[in-house]
């Protein structure tokens, strides 16, 4: 009975006292500790520090039970230095003097201070939000690159480029060759040739679209920056919407009905404005801003894309093969 009560009374001592086994200097105070008050200056406070680090370091121990015993008290000098040193640290250690009943808030606020990231969160979010715009404008001029070898290979435009880079004066018709030409040189007339009709596709093309030219502008960082702007037009679009065509029901007009189609098709904008114009012209002509429209066009549609399968000699096989073995009868065996 005695022996329970004095471990009674040892928890209630405990749970009174300020100090917790792995908090700041553990049952240590760390004023007590580096002999200073809770008024001390950081001046006084690394003056006392550096004359307890220089007593107590384990190097000027001798033996090896002193050089243990210096250790322990060179870690709970860093360390009471450490705590009291920082101004947030140091809030937080004498809030747990004068506050020991809130032992697990303590806990709490000590490690979560521990476990913080050391560097600013803004500064994180400003660099991933630059790395991943790096990596976005990098990524469409890669596309665009790729879109301008595709048609620089194409008959149609290398003609094309052909003949307006002759009409500037930049390429000849060939003409007479002098006997004392190198492979080299041909080798860097075809090369300049090449970079002179690329420039020309390049200046004269408009690629809309996932392989358009690439922009600053498209980055993320530049869409953070400009969303302020985005909502503004985009508020001020909407209303203009709502006031005209719900409220006075005037009749669409063809930026309206191209909107309104390309809402039924489920289409992102850049995807549906990369189409040729004479695709436009057609959605209008078959008023596909209409849902009833629209949905008799895609049923005729998937209709022909239905047939033009069935007779396509390959789906022929496949149903064939589907029919007569079925899935998972492929083998490498010989019959």
């Amino acid at each position: 009975m005695k022996v329970l009560l004095l471990l009674v009374g040892a928890f209630v001592l405990q749970e009174a006292s300020a100090f917790a086994p792995g908090l700041y200097c553990g049952m240590d105070n760390c004023y007590e500790v580096l002999g200073i008050g809770r008024e001390a200056t950081k001046s006084e406070m690394a003056k006392e520090y550096r004359k307890l680090a220089k007593k107590w370091h384990p190097d000027r121990a001798r033996g090896d039970e002193a050089k243990k015993e210096a250790e322990i008290k060179f870690r709970l000098i860093a360390t009471a230095y450490e705590t009291l040193k920082d101004d947030e640290s140091k809030k937080d250690y004498d809030y747990m003097l004068d506050h020991p009943e809130e032992r697990y808030y303590h806990y709490y606020r000590y490690y979560r201070r521990r476990m913080a990231p050391k560097v600013d969160i803004r500064i994180v979010i400003v660099v991933t939000v630059l790395v991943i715009s790096i990596i976005q404008h990098i990524s469409a001029s890669h596309k665009f690159k790729e879109a301008i070898d595709y048609l620089s290979r194409e008959a149609k435009y290398r003609n094309q480029a052909e003949e307006m880079a002759k009409e500037r004066g930049l390429l000849n018709d060939g003409g007479a060759k002098g006997k004392g030409k190198k492979r080299k040189d041909k080798e860097t007339e075809k090369e300049e040739r090449e970079a002179i009709l690329r420039s020309i596709i390049e200046e004269n093309i408009d690629i809309k679209g996932g392989y358009k030219r690439p922009s600053v502008w498209d980055t993320l960082l530049c869409q953070l920056v400009l969303l302020p702007v985005t909502l503004f037009v985009y508020m001020r679009w909407w209303l203009d919407w709502t006031w005209r065509y719900t409220i006075q029901r005037h009749e669409y007009d063809d930026q309206a009905k191209l909107h309104l189609i390309r809402k039924n098709m489920k289409m992102p904008e850049s995807q549906f404005l990369s189409l040729p114009d004479e695709k436009h012209v057609e959605f209008l002509r078959e008023e596909l801003w209409i849902k009833d429209k629209f949905v008799e066009w895609k049923k005729e549609k998937e209709d022909r894309e239905k047939e033009k399968l069935a007779q396509s000699g390959r789906y022929k096989q496949i149903r064939r093969y589907m029919k007569n073995k079925g899935p998972g009868q492929i083998s490498f065996l010989e019959d």
